[in-house]
């Protein structure tokens, strides 16, 4: 069976990141933010998957 696609909203995005809606906004602008859907009603969602790709970049060597 396939895996059930995971889209996260922003405030759920912003609740698991603990950061604000401001700077998810301010990332988005930058273009440093995960990749994100833009549904036909102009809502935005973010793939799991995006965002976990998007959380392995951000990884920092010790």
């Amino acid at each position: 069976m396939a895996a059930k696609r995971q889209h996260l909203t922003i405030a759920a995005l912003c609740e698991e990141l603990e950061i604000s809606r401001r700077t998810f906004y301010e990332w988005r602008a930058k273009k440093r933010a995960p990749r994100c859907i833009k549904l036909p009603n102009g809502e935005i969602r973010i793939r799991r998957i995006d965002l976990d790709n998007w959380l392995d970049t951000c990884e920092e060597a010790a």
